[in-house]
């Protein structure tokens, strides 16, 4: 599968947003920006989850490949860090079970304390085993569904008055939006367009504004906006953005992302995360730092020995098709 170098940096800037967003001051009250910023974060993050996943069920419909390859990426840190927060704080054995099996987000919520970022976990595994029980059907011709799925979802949104959601059928569409993309992709690759350069930029402050609970029903159209900034950054950049999101310090960001957001939540539950508003931004450097030393150290000593744990297990039980 042809890496698209650009990806990196939409990858970066995904949990960079998400870090801002819970993280940093970004206005008060009704007018500030926090919300509106880690969910645009959440958005793209979905879209390149989407995007990425359909891109290989299309190249290689295999779902055994395909669970092997997610069980092993995903579940590791996500297991150590649910095994550490319902340690402590002593939950019970039903939340536990909830959190374990990734069903922690649906009604009624079960997020442990520490945990509660922890919800697009759920979501994302339980689009990875949708889709695999799709194409384990249907083969790959199933993706097909996929645009019109998302745009059911979407309309579910609309007639549940669901503008942002936690719950995985008020929520998928952002992953689904993705998935569409990849599709496109396929069938168009990166052919020449006479779009404007600033268009992604145009969609992306779009994305911003619909993430925003100021902006209503614009909400309902977030998932299209931010697959809209990638998708047409991928064929109509401009070189500075292709440059620096392909830079060396995008890809080391992209690469420790996932620990980054889940260790960000995890820490802010501690003493790093405490106090009133002065002292929890005192110490912000300080949680800065320790988050990302606890990713760097999780990304290169613990997930990537299981990713190339389970390739071998891959290798070894799933054939690799000719061609």
């Amino acid at each position: 599968m042809k890496r698209i170098a650009i990806l990196d940096g939409w990858r970066a800037l995904s949990i960079l947003l998400v870090l801002a967003g819970h993280l940093l001051p970004l206005g008060p009250g009704r007018f500030g920006m926090n919300g509106a910023i880690a969910a645009t974060g959440m958005a793209i993050f979905f879209t390149l989850s989407g995007f990425l996943i359909t891109q290989f069920m299309l190249r290689r419909p295999d779902v055994r490949a395909f669970l092997i390859r997610r069980l092993f990426r995903i579940v590791p840190l996500a297991w150590a860090a649910m095994l550490a927060l319902a340690l402590a704080t002593r939950a019970d054995a039903s939340k536990v079970a909830a959190n374990f099996l990734f069903f922690a987000n649906l009604p009624p919520a079960r997020l442990m304390h520490g945990g509660e970022h922890l919800w697009s976990l759920c979501v994302e595994v339980q689009f990875y085993l949708g889709i695999a029980v799709l194409v384990g059907v249907c083969g790959a011709r199933g993706l097909r569904v996929l645009p019109g799925l998302c745009v059911a979802v979407t309309v579910v949104r609309i007639l549940q008055g669901a503008v942002l959601s936690i719950y995985t059928w008020q929520r998928v569409d952002e992953i689904l939006a993705g998935a569409t993309l990849a599709l496109l992709y396929a069938r168009h690759g990166e052919r020449e367009r006479a779009w404007p350069v600033w268009l992604p930029f145009v969609l992306l402050a779009l994305t911003v504004a619909s993430a925003h609970e100021a902006t209503g029903a614009l909400g309902y159209l977030r998932p299209y906006f931010a697959a809209g900034a990638v998708g047409t950054s991928i064929v109509a950049a401009p070189a500075w953005m292709r440059a620096l999101f392909a830079s060396r310090p995008a890809r080391y960001i992209a690469e420790i992302s996932y620990a980054l957001y889940v260790f960000h939540g995890m820490l802010s539950a501690t003493w790093l995360g405490s106090g009133d508003k002065l002292v929890r931004y005192a110490k912000r450097p300080l949680l800065f730092a320790v988050t990302f030393a606890a990713a760097h150290l999780s990304t290169t000593r613990f997930e990537q020995p299981m990713i190339e744990l389970g390739k071998r297990i891959e290798r070894r039980r799933v054939p690799v098709a000719a061609g």
